[in-house]
């Protein structure tokens, strides 16, 4: 398993994780509307594609959790239903996951009705906007990856009608797949290259012990290196 430091706040690097929301509910709090639930469930695989996997490690959220983070409906920042900041989103994490409480506020009629469609289960989904920090890459016997997501910097959590990955978050790990072959392709012909040497130079070294005559015949190491560079 390898793992990557990225660490980069950039537009490429923005991605988006979504899943059924857990437990996600509505009730009234001494008259307040409330929604809450899960956001995300750790180690819960995601098929990005067929062989593609992403899941959230339990450390993903603890560097960002207490940051200025935005409660959404369908990522749309004009639809900004709480904040982290002035306390109308709660945010913690447990073992299961990061979980999340949104205190409505009742003269929206925008986080009102998507109270309404929580209450009712018509909306019962979720997202997440993040920038990988760090992730881990497992490459597994069967030929699918699996990125583990152990450090995000997250920036807001959405109840979602159809949650989606984003094609920029799509073509994103696609071009982390098409690097991983390259390396794997690089590191195959590194060991072809490195056996082929080791033998080459174990026939230059029997044929040393028989004939001495030649000196070309007593560096091995010079042959099997011009034999290298003419690969």
């Amino acid at each position: 398993m390898d793992k990557d430091i990225i660490n980069l706040r950039t537009d490429e690097n923005k991605r988006y994780f979504f899943a059924d929301a857990e437990n996600f509910k509505t009730r009234d709090d001494d008259g307040n509307p409330i929604i809450e639930g899960y956001f995300a469930v750790f180690n819960t695989e995601t098929e990005l594609w067929p062989g593609a996997f992403e899941k959230i490690a339990p450390t993903a959220f603890d560097s960002s959790i207490a940051g200025d983070i935005r409660a959404l409906i369908n990522h749309d920042t004009t639809l900004v239903i709480g904040r982290t900041t002035n306390g109308t989103l709660e945010l913690k994490v447990d073992s299961r996951g990061l979980w999340g409480r949104i205190r409505i506020n009742p003269k929206d009629s925008d986080a009102m009705n998507i109270h309404a469609r929580v209450e009712r289960g018509d909306v019962n989904q979720c997202s997440f906007g993040f920038y990988i920090i760090s992730e881990e890459t497992d490459l597994r016997n069967d030929g699918s990856v699996v990125w583990t997501l152990t450090d995000v910097e997250l920036f807001e959590v959405s109840c979602c009608t159809f949650p989606a990955y984003k094609e920029t978050s799509i073509q994103a790990r696609k071009r982390d797949a098409e690097a991983i072959a390259e390396r794997k392709a690089d590191a195959w012909k590194a060991r072809m290259m490195a056996r082929f040497n080791h033998s080459n130079k174990e026939e230059n070294t029997d044929g040393n012990s028989n004939d001495h005559s030649s000196e070309e015949d007593q560096r091995p190491e010079e042959s099997a290196g011009s034999l290298d560079q003419q690969a």
